[in-house]
């Protein structure tokens, strides 16, 4: 794709020239305050993500396995759930570099805790920070953080979303994702947000919920996308620049 740019002439598709409009919409020059979502399941794989975002961003919000990561290096009781632990002084580095640049962390005050990971299976909600045995796995955000989350997207103007809030692949540990994902389109609906979404988890998540449809755009170039959140060129791109 890049080096046949350089041989003869190319050109950027109404495709590319949408994605690249709606990308720059969300984060190259966008109508702030600007809020991210991050879930997913490791930080190691979305180290450059975030360190590129704090530096960017009004406010962060920050979900799935991620989000058990930054709870552990802040002492909070995770019971078994699924961390990466060794990255644990990483997390607090990424936590003070947010505070420092004005980027306002927003992690779970309540999740959705279960023994097991199958669908309909027995679910409670607790505080963070409740004690957990050892075979309780955080799986989901709970009510109380969506709503904090809610009243962070309505303060702001411009949203992107990479990665789910819990398992939404195996209800009920869905129902974060479905519930955010149902008022971001809400709010895009009425003219008050601009929402890009964008990452293979996430393009499922958003379908899932029913509103993909409702977003401002809905990005699918999966890896790639996830590369110029990092702040990284896409030599794609760049290869149309010369």
């Amino acid at each position: 794709t890049e080096g046949i740019a350089h041989r003869i002439p190319a050109y950027a598709g109404e495709s590319m020239r949408r994605e690249l409009d709606a990308l720059d919409a969300a984060l190259g020059n966008p109508q702030k305050p600007v809020i991210g979502i991050v879930g997913g399941s490791k930080v190691s794989t979305k180290l450059d993500l975030l360190k590129n975002l704090v530096g960017k961003l009004d406010a962060l919000a920050i979900g799935g396995g991620m989000a058990n990561t930054f709870l552990y290096a802040q002492g909070v009781d995770i019971g078994g759930s699924l961390a990466e632990k060794d990255m644990a002084d990483t997390a607090r580095e990424i936590l003070a570099e947010a505070e420092a640049k004005g980027c306002d962390i927003l992690l779970p005050v309540d999740v959705v805790v279960a023994t097991e990971v199958k669908p309909g299976a027995d679910a409670r909600t607790v505080k963070t920070g409740a004690a957990l045995s050892a075979d309780d796995k955080i799986l989901d955000a709970g009510p109380e953080t969506v709503a904090r989350l809610n009243a962070a997207v309505d303060a702001s103007k411009t949203l992107i979303w990479n990665g789910p809030l819990g398992v939404f692949e195996v209800p009920p540990f869905d129902a974060a994702t479905v519930a955010a994902a149902q008022h971001v389109a809400e709010r895009t609906k009425a003219g008050a947000l601009i929402a890009v979404a964008g990452g293979g988890d996430t393009v499922a998540a958003v379908g899932h919920a029913g509103v993909a449809a409702d977003l401002t755009f809905v990005s699918t170039a999966g890896g790639a996308f996830l590369e110029w959140m990092e702040g990284k060129p896409l030599p794609g791109v760049e290869a149309l620049r010369a």
